[in-house]
């Protein structure tokens, strides 16, 4: 009797350290595989193994995450594997928002490829929105351009761009702002080379046709659909503000070249001056010389007192005429001063 409770005691030490170690192997199972995320691939037909899944928590992959977007891939009928979402998750890109616009691209009919969208949004750009924009063209508008036609007329003139994500030419092609600057250069030209204002205002889709004409959506990830003019106001006359600068420009070098010849005649009129002082003193220099000269003529003889004295005569005569004369000078300047003032 006491054998058999020994046996069977024995048998159920047994039995419960195995149902321990089961115990202990599933705890430890539920505790490393995330088990409620195994089961929703399984059950969804997007199945994972449970050591990939132990791996990839291994790694620090939000897991959760990588299986729903895996399996919303499946289900759309995107053909992808876990390898290339994980791969992308590990370079730092962002895996729902490639499998978001893998699946919207394979509704669409987008040729798409998986490696394509893995590219583009390591680059930084949004491919979903490229998807959605290559479906649903998106109006860019463009800031006021102001344009001068040849008749000197500002034009401010707003277009609107029609364009559509050109997904081949993502990587590597130029954004938004080339399409917006290469339209505004484009509404430049276009007016600068018409002869009058009047005509764009007449033919605003002459604007249109000429830029979109241009092939402006080349190197860029857009394709121009069409370029509308949303609205066209007419500014300043430029062209007689810039004739009016010239004429005032031209102005002031006139009143400098004449402020410069003044200056010249000014300085001409100093040194007439100066040389007139300069004659005079040579004049008096020479008028001092004559004293002497006519001692020394006394002294050898060569005049005699009668000579002298008409020489005086002369010269008193003369003092007398030039006196005489300069006082009839004043008296008619007077004269003529007093009839203007009566007139």
């Amino acid at each position: 009797m006491l054998n058999l409770l020994g046996e069977s005691n024995t048998a159920l030490f047994v039995w419960l350290g195995i149902l321990s170690v089961f115990i202990i192997i599933v705890a430890i199972f539920v505790g490393v595989v995330p088990v409620n995320v195994w089961i929703r691939a399984m059950v969804s037909g997007a199945h994972i193994s449970a050591t990939r899944l132990v791996g990839m928590k291994l790694r620090h992959i939000e897991v959760s995450m990588l299986v729903d977007c895996y399996i919303n891939a499946k289900k759309a009928g995107v053909d992808l594997t876990i390898d290339d979402l994980e791969t992308h998750y590990m370079a730092g890109g962002n895996v729902s928002r490639v499998v978001d616009a893998l699946i919207a691209a394979h509704g669409a009919k987008i040729e798409l490829s998986v490696q394509t969208a893995k590219a583009i949004d390591l680059a930084n750009r949004d491919i979903l929105a490229a998807v959605k924009q290559s479906v649903n063209p998106v109006v860019i508008t463009t800031p006021e351009v102001s344009a001068v036609a040849k008749d000197g007329i500002e034009l401010r003139v707003k277009a609107r761009v029609t364009v559509q994500s050109n997904i081949n030419k993502l990587i590597g092609g130029a954004g938004e702002d080339t399409i917006i600057a290469r339209v505004g250069e484009g509404i430049v030209t276009t007016v600068g080379s018409a002869n009058t204002h009047e005509q764009v205002l007449e033919n605003p889709d002459l604007i249109s046709k000429t830029v979109l004409n241009k092939g402006l959506d080349s190197g860029t990830a857009f394709t121009i659909l069409s370029i509308d003019i949303a609205d066209i106001d007419v500014g300043r006359n430029i062209g007689a503000k810039l004739q009016a600068e010239r004429a005032e420009a031209d102005m002031q070098i006139a009143q400098a070249k004449a402020e410069e010849r003044r200056a010249m005649a000014i300085a001409a009129e100093q040194e007439m001056r100066a040389k007139t002082q300069e004659m005079r003193a040579n004049l008096l220099n020479a008028e001092s010389e004559v004293p002497k000269a006519i001692s020394t003529a006394f002294t050898n003889g060569q005049i005699g007192v009668i000579d002298y004295y008409k020489m005086q005569n002369i010269l008193a005569d003369t003092n007398m005429r030039n006196s005489l004369g300069s006082e009839r000078v004043v008296q008619t300047k007077k004269k003529q001063a007093k009839e203007n003032k009566e007139d």
